[in-house]
């Protein structure tokens, strides 16, 4: 019998490995318009994942479906769960789905109050994340909290402000601490450092590869910024009206680029 998606989650590991997360033919259409199409990709532990393009090209399209967001109109996103079970993410239900979401999933928005809620304290904040994934002591949930706040270098005397009280690039840590603190196997990352001054940008990505390299974290990251992509993954996909025009290392595929429209992305980039 031919081989099949979910064989490829299930069989024996290859080169030390099997993947966590499979993503076989997406497609999706806005009404009559076309997003993406026949998307197919994998993700590995540890590894990070880079999706680049020009707004419009369905890299955020392709990124809500494969968190869980958004059904495709096609296609099937398959993941493989701690204990090994392999998920269909959109055939669980939605209790389930939020449950995965909680505690073996993350994601970070690119506008950072989009995941925060800015009515509670940033304590709460990342608390309210472990006490979601089960944990119930006060104090060893706040003692985590404090914990993940200096992790991501901001002052545990801040602990109980609100979130409306911190500068842009310190609501973006606090977002990954609260995304961070329950232990995911596998983090969605959109545009993390769009909208932040260029100093504070280059400290977040610090923050983020410091982080993902320790925890062995993997990652999908959507970014239109061919630097971030270079400093922050190892894999790269190019996509252009929907579809994945080029793919392989990702200093394969900006040092030497094959398909055409990744070349004008690549010069364009030099000539800034």
């Amino acid at each position: 019998m031919p081989k099949t998606a979910r064989d490829n989650l299930t069989a024996p590991p290859q080169n030390g490995d099997r993947p966590l997360l499979l993503a076989e033919g997406l497609t999706h259409y806005y009404g009559t318009k076309r997003a993406c199409r026949d998307v197919r990709f994998e993700v590995y532990p540890g590894e990070i994942l880079g999706l680049v393009g020009e707004s419009g090209s369905g890299k955020t399209t392709v990124l809500k479906i494969v968190s869980g967001q958004m059904a495709p109109s096609s296609g099937t996103v398959l993941y493989r769960e701690a204990g090994g079970a392999v998920l269909d993410l959109h055939k669980l239900s939605e209790g389930r789905r939020r449950l995965l979401a909680r505690t073996e999933l993350g994601f970070v928005h690119q506008n950072p109050r989009d995941g925060l809620n800015m009515n509670v304290s940033a304590g709460a904040n990342v608390a309210d994340r472990l006490l979601s994934g089960g944990a119930r002591l006060y104090a060893e949930v706040r003692g985590r909290a404090r914990d993940w706040l200096e992790r991501v270098e901001i002052a545990t005397d801040r602990l109980d402000d609100r979130p409306g009280q911190y500068s842009g690039g310190m609501l973006q840590r606090l977002q990954i601490a609260r995304n961070l603190v329950t232990s995911p196997r596998l983090v969605f990352l959109d545009e993390p450092t769009g909208g932040l001054d260029v100093s504070v940008q280059a400290k977040l990505l610090d923050l983020i590869r410091n982080l993902t390299g320790t925890l062995k974290l993997a990652a999908v990251l959507v970014t239109h910024d061919l630097a971030v992509a270079r400093l922050l993954s190892q894999r790269l996909m190019v996509m252009k009206e929907g579809k994945v025009v080029e793919a392989g290392l990702t200093d394969r595929v900006l040092d030497d680029p094959q398909d055409p429209y990744t070349q004008l992305l690549v010069s364009s980039t030099l000539e800034a």
